[in-house]
């Protein structure tokens, strides 16, 4: 989890008040603790260490150091004397960075090979993360389980498998969600892996208090239960539903007796459903007190009287213009012009056979309109005679022959 070090630019009055431990954080901030620093080095913000293990050492990042320490052990009940708190034993050298590198990539491996191995002792649980220590001497083992798991045969067989000091630890689904990490669906960090770090119990009334709709899917979170910032609100919706009647959840008029559907906080606002309608009516609170009191005299009012709800949300205006990039595709624009093609194919399919038809009237009128050919003239045209230069060429071939 990230924290802010709010503290960071005050001056250092004397050396003997500053307060010698900081926070390392190991496995990329899923995990932190308190050590003293007992060398004679300052460190800051983001410096690897090599701290104390269990029977050996491992290497983790500076997260938090100087006045805001204090608070956070003020915060936590760790005591800054107490002298069972581990040390800082050097700044980390590259044997160190190397020898937890090799260790760091084991442990995706270890995570299959733990679950397999679970699953054949048929152990009702699942193995969420194992963190091995730089020094590859000791591995924790987070799992999850809905109840008490005897695990003695389990940390056994891990012994033997991994080669190393074995360390069970149970969390629930929201701590997995927080070690995981990942975006919610306000589009923010999780809580639960940046901020939140105690987790509050939240069931179904909270939704109830907030009218909100059981939507198992819309109000569950990644880990699986309902959302932590469902109780963010809930105070707030407390302190408002205490100006409302608490004992008008039925309520006696002519048409029957009308049932209580929701409490509106924003418009103080009551709604009630009638026997054989579906329709709800809105009440004020002053209304719903004034027909509760007639009913306990025995007196069952004629109507309930409710109030016109106006909605003040803005009306959409249709826009005129409205950019379409990005909408059309090469696709669209390929369909476009195959179905012009289609459309001009069956037009010209139709003028056709039209065209055929006037062509055949016309020949028809042409033969029955012209003149039959004249004899002697072998078939020819009668106009082919009357041509002046085809007579004067006959005259010319006469007077040669004579």
């Amino acid at each position: 989890m990230n924290t802010y070090d709010w503290l960071r630019n005050l001056p250092i009055a004397s050396l003997d008040d500053y307060c010698n431990v900081v926070e390392v954080s190991f496995n990329k901030g899923t995990r932190k603790d308190f050590y003293r620093n007992t060398t004679l080095q300052l460190f800051e913000k983001g410096d690897l260490v090599t701290v104390e293990g269990i029977s050996g050492f491992d290497v983790g990042e500076i997260s938090l150091t100087g006045e805001i320490v204090r608070l956070q052990m003020k915060k936590y009940g760790v005591k800054e004397d107490n002298p069972e708190m581990k040390k800082i034993l050097r700044p980390s050298t590259e044997r160190d960075l190397d020898l937890r590198k090799v260790n760091k990539d084991r442990e995706p491996e270890a995570v299959i090979r733990s679950r397999a191995i679970a699953k054949q002792l048929n152990l009702n649980m699942k193995i969420s993360q194992v963190e091995m220590q730089a020094d590859g001497r000791k591995a924790t083992f987070f799992y999850i389980a809905d109840g008490r798991v005897d695990f003695r045969e389990l940390i056994k067989v891990y012994a033997q498998e991994f080669k190393v000091k074995v360390e069970m630890r149970q969390i629930g689904a929201r701590q997995e969600a927080g070690k995981v990490g990942g975006i919610g669906s306000c589009g923010r960090e999780l809580c639960c892996s940046t901020w939140l770090t105690d987790f509050k119990s939240v069931n179904t009334t909270v939704a109830r208090y907030q009218n909100l709709s059981i939507n198992q899917t819309k109000l569950s979170g990644q880990c699986g239960r309902l959302k932590c910032c469902l109780n963010y609100e809930l105070d707030t919706y407390l302190d408002a539903l205490q100006g409302f009647p608490n004992d008008c959840d039925q309520i006696q008029v002519a048409k029957g007796t009308a049932s209580l559907i929701k409490k509106d906080i924003f418009k103080n606002l009551m709604w009630y459903s009638l026997p054989d309608s579906t329709k709800q009516y809105p009440l004020t609170i002053e209304r719903v007190r004034k027909i509760k009191s007639l009913n306990r005299q025995h007196i069952i009012p004629e109507e309930l009287e409710p109030v016109e709800v106006t909605s003040h949300k803005p009306v959409e205006v249709e826009h005129e213009f409205v950019d379409v990039v990005g909408q059309i595709s090469l696709r669209s624009l390929e369909r476009a012009d195959k179905k012009k093609r289609q459309q001009k194919k069956k037009q010209g399919q139709k003028e056709q056979p039209q065209g055929q038809k006037q062509v055949q009237t016309q020949q028809s009128i042409a033969r029955h309109t012209a003149q039959p050919p004249k004899k002697g003239s072998a078939g020819r045209p009668p106009h082919h005679k009357n041509k002046p230069g085809r007579n004067k060429q006959q005259e010319g071939k006469k007077q040669e022959k004579n």
